[in-house]
């Protein structure tokens, strides 16, 4: 089996949001459980509802974004996707195409399956570049699943 995602991925889609949801959500519990007497600056409802929305708007970004995150593997018949809890095997003829997306710092890539699966239709992982590039030119076959625009481009 070759990965083609990156080790960034695990830190990003488990440390990361873990860290940030305890601490914020600790730090918020105290906010709103603190009365005006013990600390005046924390007392404010003003103060409580912006910590406690900052908290609430975090947590859907954390899980719309970062959480999202799965570890791709190929072998020569299958498609592997874990979301580190879970993982699914897909025959390679499950799947329709790859697309990229560029961020300038990382590249994300989206697998699309013919049909939804366990994860959902589009499954989308952190490329590791140079993996997924080595893994490209040693599978002639894999380009032709390779798409550099979105899905609403396509006929």
């Amino acid at each position: 089996m070759r990965r083609i995602s990156s080790s960034a991925s695990l830190f990003l889609k488990i440390f990361l949001p873990t860290f940030w949801l305890v601490f914020f959500g600790i730090f918020t519990f105290a906010v709103l459980i603190s009365g005006a007497s013990n600390a005046p600056i924390f007392g404010g409802w003003v103060f409580k509802a912006g910590v406690l929305g900052f908290f609430i708007i975090g947590a859907l970004i954390l899980y719309f974004t970062l959480m999202q995150l799965k570890r791709v593997e190929f072998d020569l018949h299958h498609l592997y996707i874990t979301s580190y809890f879970k993982t699914v095997r897909y025959p390679l003829e499950d799947m329709d195409f790859i697309a990229e997306t560029n961020l300038g710092v990382a590249h994300l890539g989206h697998i699309y399956l013919k049909a939804a699966g366990i994860f959902g239709r589009r499954i989308t992982f952190l490329q590791s570049r140079q993996k997924f590039e080595d893994f490209i030119k040693a599978d002639p076959g894999m380009a032709s699943y390779l798409k550099s625009n979105n899905p609403q481009g396509r006929s």
